[in-house]
């Protein structure tokens, strides 16, 4: 096993919401994060944080052998990896790479046998939770991969959660969160319906939300986004975008199987929508945007 030149470095590629509230805990937490995203504002704001931007993944991995990867999709996880200035560049190659991009299940488990064969430990980890869930140590790390890598890196993990579970081998983490993102997503959406149907009728919306948080109707939809939809408040903490790429990765993945999801098709309609008026980087609450539009 490599060694780090500090035992307290850690690697960061994509500095986003969600890489920057991983950011935060890290920092925080007594780690010299070295991180790099392609918008240099972001990498300004690492340093401003504390930490130290530099300009390629391949210098990311000259300085730290763990490394999170928080990116938009499996091809650009490969591309940061394998492409030209990527992490295998390095004089050394990193020992743990663990990617919370929530990925395409097959493309994640072949990245992992490829870099098996290099002696590098993959974990894909996908972060069930927003990134204000992640800044308040509530969001959940869905783990897949070695199960000895996973019980390794438990106190890294433990930095920026209270809650992370083994879910299996390489894949298995893309899989989980694919498959909860779904529900989590029709939980959001009836939430915003029916919202907007207590409004039409005369509701207070407010003391309504309070009563569906004691009723059998409740979800967690309603702690995280019902204040937000309430109030109009649509500051990004999960974007509609990133949701749309995942019921895409979702709905190809499902036909493949030959799987007709007809929620997840209707819910893709209305963030299609929602994107295409310019809206795509609104947070998810926004999808009562478009029920009221619609309305």
């Amino acid at each position: 096993m490599q060694k780090t030149d500090t035992p307290r470095t850690v690697g960061l590629v994509g500095l986003g919401l969600v890489g920057t509230a991983i950011s935060e805990h890290l920092i925080s937490g007594g780690y010299r994060v070295i991180g790099f995203d392609i918008d240099p504002a972001r990498c300004e704001a690492l340093d401003k944080r504390g930490g130290v931007a530099v300009k390629s993944p391949v210098e990311v991995a000259s300085h730290a052998d763990q490394i999170f990867l928080s990116l938009m999709t499996t091809e650009v996880v490969c591309q940061v990896i394998e492409a030209e200035n990527g992490l295998l560049e390095a004089d050394r190659t990193p020992h743990l790479i663990i990617d919370t991009t929530t990925g395409t299940p097959p493309e994640t488990i072949a990245l992992g046998e490829r870099l098996q064969t290099q002696g590098i430990e993959f974990l894909d980890a996908p972060i069930s939770g927003s990134s204000q869930q992640i800044r308040d140590r509530e969001a959940l790390f869905l783990v897949g991969g070695s199960e000895h890598a996973y019980r390794a890196c438990k106190p890294l993990l433990a930095t920026i959660t209270n809650k992370a579970l083994y879910v299996g081998p390489t894949g298995s983490g893309a899989k989980v969160k694919l498959a909860s993102n779904l529900i989590l997503g029709l939980n959001r959406l009836a939430l915003a319906e029916g919202l907007v149907f207590a409004e039409h009728i005369g509701l207070q919306l407010e003391p309504f939300l309070e009563i569906l948080k004691q009723s059998p109707a409740y979800s967690v939809a309603m702690d995280v986004k019902g204040e937000k939809m309430i109030r109009g408040d649509f500051s990004p903490q999960a974007k509609v975008s990133q949701h749309s790429k995942d019921l895409k990765i979702i709905l190809e993945y499902a036909n493949k199987s030959d799987r007709t999801l007809p929620m997840a098709q209707l819910h893709q309609q209305i963030l299609a929508g929602l994107i295409e008026q310019g809206d795509g980087d609104l947070d998810c609450s926004a999808v009562i945007k478009a029920l009221r539009d619609k309305s």
